[in-house]
């Protein structure tokens, strides 16, 4: 079983995490911050890892940030030497009137772009008492921390709501695809991942 439990204590924040590629999309998230919650629920479902978090401290921007840092490492630790994945995966997710794109590569090189209109996009505003700023710092310590490349394209939207769900369900369903057991060797013309 890929399996890797992560605790971070700092002086803002108590982090504990359970991390299960090959589980059913069970969840149990607790960070004080639901439309957080929320969000990590969707990603576990969608790409059918389990995912027990509790999390607490002292600001929403700590707690967000260092929870990304955590499931990044148990992400990057569950795969070891990356033998026997299929690395690369992608997907088009609609969510009412929005779609997005999201393209992920297991490369060993963390790499996150998110653009919209073909111009680099940023999150700003509150939706669901969250400021989705929070957002782009979560998904920039994860990729760091599991050395993932990540693009995400957001072709058109009204609702931030839609789009950042749109966005998760997007990330849970290409981390599945591209974990997915389906080779012998490690996928990389290098050797080594």
């Amino acid at each position: 079983m890929r399996k890797e439990e992560i605790v971070r204590e700092t002086k803002e924040t108590r982090i504990r995490l359970n991390l299960n590629l090959d589980g059913g999309g069970e969840s149990n998230i607790k960070t004080s911050i639901p439309f957080f919650d929320h969000l990590l629920s969707l990603l576990s479902h969608h790409s059918m890892f389990d995912l027990d978090i509790e999390a607490n401290g002292d600001l929403p921007h700590h707690i967000i940030e260092d929870i990304g840092i955590c499931l990044g490492e148990a992400f990057n630790k569950t795969l070891g030497n990356k033998k026997g994945i299929n690395r690369y995966a992608d997907i088009t997710i609609p969510m009412d009137e929005a779609l997005v794109i999201v393209s992920l590569d297991i490369s060993g090189r963390p790499n996150l772009v998110i653009k919209r209109d073909n111009i680099a996009f940023e999150f700003s505003g509150i939706v669901d008492g969250l400021d989705t700023s929070l957002i782009q710092a979560f998904l920039k310590a994860f990729v760091d921390n599991s050395k993932i490349t990540l693009h995400i394209v957001i072709l058109y939207g009204s609702d931030t709501h839609h789009i950042i769900e749109a966005i998760f369900k997007g990330i849970g369903r290409v981390l599945k695809g591209a974990t997915r057991i389906e080779r012998e060797d490690i996928p990389s013309s290098k050797g080594m991942i």
